[in-house]
């Protein structure tokens, strides 16, 4: 992003195990749920060798030669393995033809060929971005070429996920359940990582960035080409409550809710994980200590000890304290849970900014790619200032991720939503320019949005989402939250004009619905980002908003704005934009599925 620009709700509580995401564990798969072939076809005997029809034949002739008894052998054992083989690819058939007509408008075989040439020609792009690395001892080119190579490395693994389910639908790759939405969700941040990519090289060596741009631009045509290869989630993966029902929960207490050293556990920690360290009441894996009472004194080295691609979850207890570190949960570090005391007592604070020569990517003060990311009673902080233009406080490319009661500030770009399903549960986020961007499908329930005090004569705004393919399903959805002006900005609300959001990207897509939203926000409510652009073509939407600034009337009237009607607005729920009752039950995270309130 340039360096001009850029409560109230019935809850759901939801308690259930403290394990990770896996799909043994997941509810009925959609869309890619292939029947097991062999439940589909009557009972088959199959000989026994060593004891039934075969011995049977044997001792029924005891005169026959050893070499005819070999050939009977070899003759049986070729015409059981012909008929498996033969059984075996009408079932495989029976499933590429399931997958086919329910997922994809093409074939699955061509689909899989589809994604095995876009990583192939991602492969191809990587030396060429390499040879850049240091060459004009530039410290912002090195970081944007660092920034690319690890987005190819996402894009590739995002990639190869996506082949994995499409062969192996059953398979861990299908994380949430549902196929459909787990492959638009991989390709469309797989389209996100390039822009990326290309976005950092803003402010450098203009020859180096149209080099790395022309040699992405195939793998952009090449994914957008998958992206039409992809069927929408269907109806019949939204919430079964129907509009406005609630995801339920199992097990006793109150999700997140802080126990008592009594011997009592919340409902969703496994029984074996309730041998771990016991600390305040939140079963430990290991604990962060700066004053040296924990495992360890700061964040990153517990992350760094944490299991690679573990299917299990591990959790991270952060002791009250301030964190001055930028910290990075790689992307195999997977189903990590980290717990603070508290937002403004567990606080991880750092001051990267673009002025300092960062990309906006690598900027973040907290950054996690790892999947299955749950980060609870946290502050993320970026102290740099709103002189320093771009400076992010939290980037999340973690694949059902959820960050419960954690506070996000800083001021330009605060909350870098990057990519990948995301889930925010009463949190809140302070900053000045669009601090709250990417193109991530991200739900914000119950949060707090606060504009702050930035540069004299500049102008809020709270969003700025990235979607810039129309097949894309990303976009953000608030949901129950508070929209309004933090402290600072309290005295300056009539001379600072603050907006709900701006487009990013061509196909912007942003819905604010059942949110109290305060005088601090414009009559027009929306700004736009350069005179016409994306007038027409941004998803825009409000829906049965209150307070002094959500009347209507004097909002823009751009073709892409609209207010929601109930059936539009079911479409941006927990349960339908997020697919959220098939996987945040097992954070054991409280949520509202539908729109009751």
């Amino acid at each position: 992003m340039d360096s001009t620009k850029k409560l109230k709700n019935a809850d759901t509580n939801h308690n259930t195990d403290n394990n990770s995401l896996l799909p043994s564990h997941s509810p009925q798969l959609y869309c890619s749920h292939l029947p097991n072939p062999f439940s589909l076809a009557p009972p088959i005997y199959t000989p026994n060798l060593a004891s039934s029809s075969s011995l049977i034949f044997f001792n029924h002739y005891p005169n026959m030669p050893i070499l005819s008894k070999l050939r009977f052998l070899f003759f049986l054992l070729a015409f059981v393995s012909f008929f498996f083989a033969a059984f075996a690819n009408s079932t495989s058939s029976s499933g590429s033809d399931y997958l086919q007509s329910e997922c994809l408008s093409v074939p699955t075989s061509s689909f899989v060929s589809s994604l095995t040439t876009t990583i192939n020609a991602i492969r191809q792009v990587v030396p060429i971005v390499s040879q850049f690395v240091n060459i004009f001892g530039d410290f912002r080119l090195t970081n944007a070429v660092s920034d690319c190579l690890d987005l190819l490395d996402f894009s590739a693994d995002e990639l190869s996920w996506s082949v994995s389910a499409s062969q192996n639908p059953n398979g861990k790759h299908n994380s949430s359940g549902d196929l459909s939405s787990d492959l638009r969700t991989w390709l469309s941040a797989t389209l996100a990582n390039q822009d990326t990519c290309i976005d950092g090289f803003d402010g450098t060596n203009g020859i180096v960035k149209s080099v790395v741009a022309g040699s992405l631009n195939q793998i952009t045509s090449l994914v957008q080409n998958l992206l039409t290869m992809v069927h929408p989630t269907s109806n019949s993966t939204k919430s079964r409550t129907g509009r406005g029902g609630n995801g339920s929960g199992n097990g006793g207490g109150k999700s997140g809710q802080k126990f008592t050293n009594t011997g009592q556990f919340p409902a969703w920690f496994k029984r074996e994980d309730r041998k771990l360290v016991l600390v305040y009441g939140v079963s430990a894996d290991v604990v962060v200590a700066a004053d040296g009472t924990g495992n360890f004194t700061n964040v990153t080295d517990a992350v760094l000890a944490a299991p690679d691609y573990s299917m299990t979850r591990h959790v991270i207890y952060i002791k009250r304290g301030v964190y001055k570190e930028n910290v990075e949960i790689k992307k195999k570090k997977w189903n990590i849970m980290m717990v603070g005391d508290g937002m403004n007592a567990t606080i991880i604070s750092g001051n990267r900014s673009f002025v300092d020569g960062w990309t906006t990517f690598r900027s973040a003060t907290f950054a996690v790619s790892g999947r299955g990311f749950i980060a609870r009673d946290i502050t993320f902080e970026n102290t740099a200032g709103p002189m320093k233009h771009q400076a992010v406080a939290l980037r999340s490319d973690s694949d059902l991720s959820v960050f419960f009661r954690c506070e996000i500030r800083g001021y330009q770009d605060s909350l870098y939503t990057h990519a990948l399903r995301q889930f925010y549960r009463e949190c809140k986020i302070s900053g000045t320019v669009d601090f709250i961007f990417g193109d991530a499908t991200a739900v914000f329930q119950n949060c707090q949005l606060l504009a702050r005090k930035g540069l004299p004569d500049q102008k809020n705004t709270i969003t700025a989402q990235g979607r810039k393919d129309p097949n894309q399903p990303s976009g953000f959805s608030f949901q129950f939250c508070n929209i309004t002006a933090d402290l600072d900005l309290l005295s300056s609300v009539n001379t600072t004009s603050t907006y709900l959001g701006r487009p990013w990207k061509l196909y912007s897509r942003t819905v604010i619905m059942q949110s109290y939203i305060s005088e601090a926000i414009r009559p027009e409510g929306w700004l736009e980002w350069d005179h016409e652009y994306a007038l027409d073509t941004l998803d825009y939407g409000e829906y049965m908003n209150y307070g002094p600034g959500a009347g209507l009337a004097s909002r823009v009237k751009w073709p892409g704005y609209h207010p929601l009607n109930d059936s539009a607005a079911d479409n941006y729920t927990v349960a339908n934009f997020l697919q959220g009752n098939l996987w945040l039950p097992s954070t054991g995270v409280k949520y509202t599925a539908g729109l009751a309130v």
